[in-house]
């Protein structure tokens, strides 16, 4: 028996310990947010956040994948029988066809689930889209077959483990030169370095980065496609007597998600105004807006809101706002109706406001609430309001010039 051995480089013991532990959390935390009911607190974040370390092991793997290409590990001890060799080497195959298995069972669940039709937000900071082109399996029954294998995979995964975990110890406590001390220099023995330095970093962690980057990248050059950036025209059967000012005007929507709030303002709009403050019940104003537009304050419920079960905005591009049967309530308040059509739906309601004016110009501030399910919003994944409140609130500030 050797007394020392060769140790695996800095870079495969880091990369080994990082997804070994990453793959054990998944697994309990999977099996926790399984255990939760619908609607609990924080649930959402947690299913975010097991995406989010999945698709971190699906690029790590990468990385180790090639780095070990790159770099060979050291032999076997000598002293090892020829069974027990490819026993090993059967259960570090395993091991790498589940670090890519899992993670992408798991992407593909998440593209097809109809009951989580969410989109993916890695760490809440970077989109990360649909596998493409599986729509067809976006089905209760083939939605379930595929989340039936992720997670009987992960069993698979604690069974490999049982048996990596036995070899190491086996071998560590035998007669036999034990091998833990290459996985965890110092702690069992004396070690050597590697023969040949490390090479091949950039080409490992750069080719993650760049797979990172290309699929996420495709989720701002869809909206980009979808035509949500140009500019859209409020047309009405009217003539507008109002010109508004877009940088002193805003629409904004706010609401409650999973126990917090959230908001959100529509950055692309155009109204087109006819009102006399003589006579508000001839007044009428029109507004369109674009959908792709909307921005709220998480990442994640910005995508959410262009998903076909939210806006649909690869369909449904933009949403129109009809302000009807106007009445004067008070000194400059007042009451009317917001007809808003989006979507394949349109609904009414109250929508009352307030004017100031001084000389030409006007700055009316008013408010409307809407319910998602007249709306179809969010009906797929949420019909009982348990992650998003049935009532939507819209806050609409215009500063407009009087031009006749």
């Amino acid at each position: 028996m050797s007394a020392t051995s060769e140790r695996y480089t800095s870079v495969a013991i880091t990369l080994h310990w990082l997804i070994a532990l990453a793959i054990v959390g998944m697994i309990l935390g999977g099996w926790y947010m399984g255990d939760l009911p619908d609607g609990a607190p924080g649930q959402y974040f947690l299913y975010q956040m097991h995406k989010s370390i999945g698709i971190t092991i699906l690029l790590l793997t990468v990385a180790r994948i090639i780095w070990r290409v790159m770099n060979p590990p050291p032999p076997l001890p000598e002293d090892m029988n020829a069974l027990e060799k490819t026993g090993s080497h059967l259960v570090h195959l395993g091991f790498y066809g589940l670090m890519i298995a899992m993670p992408l069972t798991g992407w593909l669940y998440s593209s097809v689930s109809v009951k989580l039709d969410v989109p993916t937000v890695l760490y809440g900071a970077i989109s990360w889209p649909d596998v493409p082109f599986v729509g067809g399996l976006k089905t209760e029954a083939a939605s379930g077959v595929v989340n039936f294998i992720h997670s009987k995979l992960a069993w698979v995964a604690i069974g490999l483990l049982v048996l990596h975990v036995a070899g190491a110890l086996k071998h560590e406590f035998s007669a036999e030169d034990g091998v833990l001390k290459r996985m965890i220099p110092g702690l069992f023995g004396k070690v050597d370095k590697p023969q040949a330095p490390g090479r091949g970093a950039l080409t490992a962690f750069g080719s993650s980065l760049a797979i990172l980057v290309i699929v996420a990248g495709a989720s701002p050059l869809l909206g980009a496609l979808s035509g949500s950036g140009q500019a859209v025209s409020a047309d009405a059967a009217f003539e507008p007597n109002w010109t508004v000012d877009k940088a002193a005007s805003s629409i904004t929507f706010s609401g409650i998600h999973d126990g917090n709030t959230f908001s959100g303002t529509f950055g692309n709009w155009d109204a087109a105004i006819q009102f006399d403050p003589t006579s508000p019940a001839k007044a009428e104003a029109r507004v369109t807006v674009a959908t792709g537009s909307a921005e709220a304050s998480q990442k994640l419920y910005t995508d959410s809101l262009k998903s076909p079960e939210w806006f649909n905005t690869a369909a449904f591009p933009s949403a129109s706002v009809e302000i009807l049967n106007i009445s004067e309530t008070g000194d400059g308040q007042y009451l009317s109706t917001a007809r808003l059509t989006l979507k394949d739906a349109t609904v009414d309601t109250d929508f009352p406001f307030s004017l100031q004016l001084e000389g030409t110009t006007a700055r009316m501030t008013g408010q409307a609430v809407f319910q998602r399910t007249p709306l179809d919003l969010g009906q797929a994944s949420d019909p009982s309001a348990d992650w998003v409140s049935e009532d939507v609130t819209v806050d609409v500030v215009v500063v407009a010039a009087r031009t006749d």
